[in-house]
């Protein structure tokens, strides 16, 4: 791994070091892409494939063959992989969680100093923190009724929607419609989507000047509120 520390042999926030395969320069154009509307970041958050192959799909040939990877944000096209389309455009928990613990590492090096257009060309500049709260609260709606009373994880399904014996039941699905945030594959992933809950914990436990002081405590872990008291372990 490299280390890139910037300005070049200084520290930044609170004396921290960066150990990271990203420099400033180099984050702001992966930020760029993945904060874009446009590209990778959803209304329920960030999707495995950029949008943008849904109209520009990468096609290439091999021996004669004509493969082609395009975006498709639910089932897949083909019967291929099983019927669906798995990394080509889905909503994982997994990789968002990563995501989030990225931008707050980076965040305890850059503080304030470092913003972000979120999303990209809406002339909202957010620091690092604020971006891993916005994509956070995006994963959260997912579960949450919207103005329409509806939950997006149910999608269409009119029973888990508006059957009061089954509505207010949140199924763990294995992965999440791109654009909608509707439901995919296993119905029963608290293996990994279960992680919701830990980022709605580090988030309503760590606030900006927290994850500065403190950093970002592994996944096991017990946080504390001084304010409050309160103590909840990991």
């Amino acid at each position: 791994m490299l280390v890139n520390i910037h300005p070049p042999g200084k520290p930044g926030e609170k004396g921290h070091y960066l150990l990271s395969v990203l420099n400033e320069e180099k984050l702001r154009l992966i930020l760029t892409r993945m904060l874009d509307e446009k590209w990778f970041l959803s209304p329920c958050g960030i999707r495995s494939l950029s949008k943008s192959h849904q109209d520009h799909p990468c096609i290439f040939n091999v021996h004669g063959e004509e493969y082609k990877v395009e975006y498709l944000p639910a089932e897949s096209n083909t019967g291929t992989f099983g019927g669906n389309s798995n990394w080509r455009g889905p909503i994982w928990f997994p990789v968002n969680l990563l995501i989030i613990r990225g931008l707050l590492q980076h965040y305890q090096y850059f503080g304030d100093s470092f913003t972000i257009e979120c999303p990209t060309d809406s002339d909202n500049q957010m620091t690092l923190y604020q971006v891993a709260a916005e994509i956070s609260r995006r994963l959260e709606s997912i579960f949450l009724r919207n103005e329409q009373g509806r939950r997006p994880v149910y999608g269409d399904t009119h029973k888990f929607q508006n059957d009061p014996h089954w509505r207010d039941y949140i199924l763990f699905y294995e992965y999440f419609q791109g654009d909608n945030g509707a439901g995919l594959g296993a119905s029963h992933q608290t293996g990994w989507t279960g992680v919701v809950a830990k980022i709605i914990q580090t988030l309503g436990f760590l606030d900006d000047k927290a994850v500065l002081e403190r950093g970002v405590r592994p996944s096991m872990t017990t946080y504390q509120r001084p304010s409050l008291g309160i103590e909840m372990q990991g």
